[in-house]
């Protein structure tokens, strides 16, 4: 019994998550300035690797940790080097 209340719980956050997604890429899409489409980038990043996590949790494979591992990794210096472009407009100095 536990296994399908964790099996419908991991499946309705997967849909909770790709609705938030979809907000993100909106908002990325219609965004009025550059510092929205950025946040959006980072929200719609962290939403991607959560839901690599689910469905590493869904399907018990452990690549998709991996992969949720290396999504965020990579998410985090692409928001920081974004971020430091819209401050200073270079990103190496």
């Amino acid at each position: 019994m536990s296994g399908t209340i964790l099996y419908y719980s991991v499946v309705g956050a997967q849909v909770a998550l790709v609705a938030a997604m979809a907000c993100a890429v909106i908002r990325m899409i219609i965004g009025p300035r550059a510092q929205d489409r950025v946040l959006a980038f980072d929200a719609a990043s962290i939403c991607t690797m959560l839901i690599f996590v689910t469905q590493g949790m869904r399907t018990g494979n452990v690549f998709f940790f991996e992969g949720a591992l290396v999504i965020s990794a990579l998410a985090f210096v692409a928001t920081v080097a974004l971020a430091k472009f819209l401050m200073r407009g270079e990103v190496i100095e």
